[in-house]
């Protein structure tokens, strides 16, 4: 209903054209995810403040708490919903950006080119390198195109997650490379005159002078899908948390899900691109083979890909509750856990990486026995005091039978943690 209202509150405003804000269409997508967003801040920090109560539970702090918590987790799905219709228009928008990309490529490769030639002069090795890429580069926009829908070329290297997958982009970044050394050696062949230059370019494919560029490849490409594969066991096998991202950032190469950076992604990113950028210079200094790069180079790029590998084995975790105690404010006497009672469950890894989002908290679960208790949204200024990644606070229902009972947490991923028994009274 907030949702409708807010739609119909800013189609009120502007009318749908270039400058629509409303998020109904793909311009206003991103206006409307900031006003849901905004809107959503405030109410959060007025709740933390105090203000806002409706005087029916102002008088009950158990009863207010879970008022705003209802409150708020209804505003996180309204900016939820934006975000994800912010993402799916941005992924629309990307192939032409990507598209133009490309071609600013071939563009600067041509400048280049004729830059270098003063003095020099042209010669058929510049241009099948000019012939190449723009062969590659027509083939990247037809892919592009025919992949608008989930970001153009860059959908192959969008992982499951919607997050930019560094395996595959270190990946492609080398097949798209090597796809056009080859095209230029295609090129200088056809132009060739002699028996004896093309029997040099055909030689220069052995792959004696491009061992090392052709075993970086092949470690690369099998990583891609080793890590993808990994990836997916671990989630099945519940040994990692996996929460879905509203669209692909350029950061995603270099972070975890929760935007941090890590040694594991950084080092084989840049060591690859190192890579790449002394491959390229050989192939421009000898267009008529396969770049050869040294085995010191290749080595390196090795060991960063293994690097690579088993940071991703080391990551996640499942979570984990270590204790489960009766929750005590200031004043309160010692007393067993009754229903009605708030208990602290204590552990790690309640909350995954990339799920401190509101609307991911408020997914949060706490099984009390047979009863699911969803846990409550407690905001303070710039945040939420509950849930957090190592302690929840939820109420023991009165539904629950006195006994021993079991407490489990299923997180904002679907994960459930390990089963932690206590005692509830009369």
């Amino acid at each position: 209903m907030a949702v409708q209202e807010a739609r119909r509150d800013g189609a009120d405003a502007v009318p749908h054209k270039g400058g629509c804000t409303c998020g109904d269409c793909p311009h206003g997508a991103r206006e409307g995810h900031r006003r849901a967003v905004a809107a959503f801040l405030l109410k959060r920090d007025g709740f933390a403040a105090g203000q806002g109560l409706p005087a029916a539970v102002a008088h009950s702090a158990s009863a207010s708490r879970q008022w705003v918590s209802e409150e708020l987790a209804q505003a996180a799905e309204a900016v939820a919903e934006r975000g994800r219709a912010e993402g799916a228009a941005w992924l629309a928008r990307l192939w032409r950006r990507t598209a133009a990309v490309v071609w600013a490529g071939v563009v600067l490769l041509l400048l280049g080119q004729a830059l270098t030639a003063i003095g020099a002069g042209w010669t058929a090795a510049r241009t099948a390198g000019l012939t190449a890429a723009l062969v590659v580069a027509g083939a990247l926009t037809a892919a592009s195109w025919f992949h608008r829908a989930r970001g153009g070329v860059l959908a192959p290297v969008i992982g499951e997650d919607n997050r930019l997958s560094t395996s595959r982009a270190v990946a492609a970044a080398w097949v798209l490379f090597l796809a056009y050394a080859v095209l230029v050696l295609a090129g200088r062949l056809a132009a060739a005159s002699g028996p004896r230059e093309r029997d040099a370019l055909i030689a220069g494919l052995e792959l004696a002078r491009g061992a090392g560029v052709v075993t970086v490849l092949a470690v690369v490409c099998g990583i891609a899908v080793l890590v993808r594969r990994v990836v997916g066991l671990r989630v099945l096998g519940q040994r990692l948390q996996k929460v879905r991202a509203d669209r692909p950032r350029a950061a995603d190469l270099l972070t975890d899900d929760a935007g941090r950076g890590t040694f594991a992604d950084i080092q084989y990113v840049v060591i690859s691109a190192v890579a790449l950028a002394f491959a390229a210079v050989r192939l421009a200094r000898r267009p008529d083979q396969l770049p050869d790069l040294p085995w010191g180079l290749a080595v390196v790029v090795l060991v960063s890909a293994a690097t690579y590998v088993a940071g991703k084995y080391a990551e996640g975790g499942r979570p984990v509750i270590l204790s489960v105690v009766r929750a005590r404010e200031a004043g309160d006497l010692d007393a067993p856990i009754r229903t009605g009672d708030d208990i602290e469950i204590r552990g790690a890894g309640f909350v995954p990486a990339g799920a401190q989002g509101a609307d991911r908290l408020a997914r949060m679960v706490v099984r009390v026995g047979a009863v699911n208790v969803h846990v409550p949204l407690v905001p303070v200024r710039g945040g939420f005091d509950n849930p957090t990644d190592t302690l929840l606070t939820v109420p023991v229902p009165a539904e629950v039978e006195p006994g021993r009972v079991e407490v489990q947490v299923v997180t904002a991923a679907g994960v459930e943690t390990n089963r932690y028994a206590i005692d509830v009274t009369d």
